[in-house]
């Protein structure tokens, strides 16, 4: 079935959309949010249509703008564990978009922003690294100046206030960091206890569905085994009924001859 006007539009509007994504945006960009709102209408739309395209494409398209919806829903996370945590569970589609891409776009956007946030939160634990050096240092310098404090400077007092106020703010965020990081692997292991749960059991609906089937199959074999037979041995008696009906009927004309002789 051809595909109408509001598929088009929406097929259009869905690889803008695919491809603003795989843009890196400012945070004031708007446009791909209000497109993304404008694909959900389209979508709905389309459903309702008495031509609509068949499930499994109606599925595909509400999985694509599910992707992207949840991928600007990720991106107002304030911390970069959360946005991986999120990027995590999106399902991007499983066929392109148009007949140019080689592979889904979604995915390839997918890939790129777990990737970047990946790589922020490798720079902040860089970081986090870097600023327990610096902190180090700092407590040095610190417990020089307390040592030597009645010999200094008003100038240098303050400076020595300045350090302790740099070194309570990245322990504050050294802190920060290791309870995101807590929480995101409580979260994964949830969810991997969670998923090995839901396996099992598809593993055991899966054991008993084979184990049904083989009883099946061994039935039908069984029933078909008897119903060979019993065509053979229908077949064997109704031979044999008329063996004698032609035999009989033989007999009878020999007899009908013998009894009334021809008449001259």
């Amino acid at each position: 079935m051809a595909a109408t006007r509001l598929e088009l539009n929406l097929m259009r509007l869905l690889s803008r959309c695919e491809a603003l994504a795989a843009e890196r945006r400012d945070p004031e960009e708007w446009r791909l949010e209000k497109y993304v709102a404008a694909l959900e209408d389209m979508l709905r739309e389309l459903k309702k249509q008495a031509s609509k395209p068949a499930p499994e494409l109606l599925n595909e398209y509400s999985r694509k703008v599910d992707f992207l919806k949840g991928l600007l829903e990720a991106e107002k996370l304030s911390s970069s564990t959360e946005k991986a945590l999120a990027n995590q569970f999106l399902a991007p589609g499983r066929t392109p978009t148009t007949t140019k891409e080689r592979t889904p776009a979604t995915k390839t956007v997918h890939l790129q922003t777990k990737a970047r946030c990946t790589g922020k939160m490798r720079s902040e634990l860089l970081g986090t690294v870097c600023f327990g050096a610096a902190a180090s240092l700092l407590l040095f310098y610190r417990l020089s100046l307390v040592a030597f404090g009645g010999c200094l400077a008003p100038d240098e007092k303050q400076s020595a206030v300045e350090l302790d106020a740099v070194l309570q703010h990245h322990q504050d965020m050294q802190e920060k960091l290791a309870e995101e990081m807590l929480s995101l692997a409580r979260s994964l292991k949830n969810n991997t206890l969670a998923a090995q749960n839901v396996i099992k059991q598809d593993n055991q609906t899966l054991s008993h569905s084979l184990r049904m089937a083989d009883q099946n199959f061994e039935k039908l074999k069984d029933e078909s085994d008897r119903l060979e037979q019993h065509a053979k041995k229908s077949v064997n008696w109704l031979l044999w009924i008329m063996l004698i009906v032609v035999c009989f009927i033989f007999i009878s004309m020999i007899l009908f001859i013998r009894i009334f002789p021809k008449l001259k």
